[in-house]
């Protein structure tokens, strides 16, 4: 059996962090691996989830099972957290996740349980992971315009172009915020606008919710997601806590169903729990009860607030510098995208021959495309970047 296997192309992304790894030169710049990093170049464990684990370790009694469909605090404290109050709780019906990526895959085999002509509508570009997934499952794929080449913002009109090409019972994924790679992301008006298309078409929104509060703050980064809960009648909801609490290795996602009903709660959660134990029978719960320890208890709530808040200002800090700089040096105002993309990424728009040249002669390591994590700046680092990208002609 084992010798009908063929060899999977390499994770452009792992191939990239071995890259840099094994680079020997001093002055050079990770810019590419989607984690955060504080000015130190370290991925800190959060306060919060400090206290919460010490708290855990003199409170716990047992490490048996929770329920196939996770920890009920976390999942309330979940819904609230992403939804507020844009939607009934009768409505919901919800799952823990081996992560963002765990909750994106039970989406998408719920979409195959209860509609395999269903296509899967992405933006272009969009997060790898996600056609990989899709492809895997024998789902149809389609793609809808997002990001403008030249502005290096959103292609507003071509996406709803295309989009309006979608059947009802087609999923349209979205980015809840800070949309990986490109960093631009749609303002509320135009939430708005895209509820009225999907309202008219019958297509159904799927959200990638992964980094909520790394972009204009938690209530600001969920405001588009929320509307369309608001307004229209199901919704697919896949959300990570691996960035917004610093908790990558937990592994702790969720996946939440939006119903038109509360008669349908019923069989919906019944088909999620069924997913679950289909794939991993109950999902990890040690992310997932800290996540509730902390969103339930004010004290932890707001220390794991301000932390959060600081690393939001932080990116956008870094952003305001890089901009600056690039301004100086180029003499031009053409980097200003930077400084209106939100979340760690963005994506600059230099060719694969300038990403090239930025590893080659300057130790810049980002993604083929030019995304770009600007958490892996520092004070130091942003002059060391901007030269590097106007020196090879971005």
């Amino acid at each position: 059996m084992l010798n009908a296997l063929r060899p999977q192309p390499q994770d452009k992304i792992l191939q990239l962090i071995q890259m840099y790894k094994e680079d020997p030169r001093d002055a050079k710049i990770d810019l590419g691996v989607g984690v955060y990093k504080d000015a130190n170049g370290l991925t800190p464990v959060m306060r919060a989830i400090k206290a919460a684990e010490k708290q855990l370790w003199d409170s716990e009694t047992t490490k048996s099972y929770t329920n196939l469909a996770g920890d009920p605090a976390y999942i309330t404290a979940m819904q609230a957290l992403i939804l507020g109050d844009s939607v009934t709780a009768d409505r919901l019906s919800a799952i823990a996740t081996p992560g963002g990526t765990g909750a994106i895959r039970q989406a998408l085999e719920l979409v195959k349980m209860a509609n395999p002509d269903a296509t899967i509508w992405l933006s272009n570009p969009t997060w790898p992971n996600h056609p990989s997934i899709i492809k895997f499952l024998g789902l149809p794929i389609a793609e809808y315009r997002y990001f403008d080449a030249e502005s290096r913002g959103v292609d507003f009109d071509g996406m709803l172009a295309d989009l309006a090409r979608a059947k009802k019972g087609d999923m349209v994924l979205l980015h809840a915020c800070c949309h990986n790679p490109t960093g631009a992301n749609l303002t509320l008006p135009q939430w708005s606008a895209v509820a009225d298309l999907l309202e008219k078409t019958g297509a159904i929104p799927f959200i990638d919710n992964a980094y909520q509060g790394f972009g204009d703050g938690l209530d600001e980064d969920a405001a588009g997601l929320r509307l369309l809960a608001s307004r229209l009648p199901e919704l697919l909801i896949a959300a990570s806590c691996s960035k917004n609490f610093g908790i990558y290795r937990e592994r702790t996602g969720i996946l939440i169903a939006v119903a038109p009903n509360a008669e349908m709660h019923g069989v919906v959660q019944q088909n999620l729990a069924f997913l679950n134990r289909q794939n991993f029978s109950f999902p990890p719960d040690h992310g997932a009860r800290l996540v509730s320890m902390i969103l339930t208890d004010p004290a932890l709530r707001a220390d794991w607030q301000e932390e959060l808040e600081s690393v939001r200002l932080n990116m956008l800090s870094l952003r305001e510098s890089l901009v600056a700089e690039l301004q100086r040096l180029s003499g031009s105002d053409r980097f200003g995208f930077l400084a209106q993309h939100r979340g760690m990424f963005s994506r600059i728009g230099a060719t694969p021959e300038q990403v090239e040249a930025l590893r080659r002669d300057h130790g810049v390591y980002m993604v083929g495309d030019s995304r770009m994590n600007i958490a892996g700046l520092n004070a130091q680092s942003v002059p060391v970047l901007a030269k590097a990208i106007i020196d090879v002609g971005v």
